[in-house]
């Protein structure tokens, strides 16, 4: 396979734009609080990477389900891959699931 060079550069734009946008939407939606997870928010950004979020938001809906609410609403242009816990969960884990206190600790929480 031949090597582009500058896509992870021109990748990397592509994310932005796109947590941007989502996130400008992401209150309107219900969602209660969010990070930039992954390897946009480690600056790590490859060819192949996408844009990862940690929502909490209140959804009666099995775990494996609920990103599907968000996909279906926003409609992201990029890969993306919604994490999403109910405010009681995330409470119950913040301390101690490591997806979680990775996620908290590596990014600020961000507000709209």
């Amino acid at each position: 396979m031949p090597m582009v060079f500058g896509f992870a550069t021109h990748r990397q734009q592509q994310l932005e734009a796109e947590f941007l946008r989502i996130a400008g939407s992401m209150r309107q939606l219900g969602a209660e609080r969010f990070w930039l997870a992954g390897d946009l928010a480690m600056d790590r950004v490859r060819p192949d990477s996408e844009l990862e979020l940690l929502v909490v938001h209140e959804t009666e809906q099995p775990f494996q389900r609920r990103s599907d609410f968000f996909q279906t609403h926003l409609r992201p242009q990029v890969g993306t891959r919604f994490i999403v816990y109910t405010p009681d969960e995330f409470l119950e884990l913040c301390e101690q699931d490591p997806l979680i206190v990775a996620i908290t600790s590596q990014s600020d929480e961000v507000i709209v």
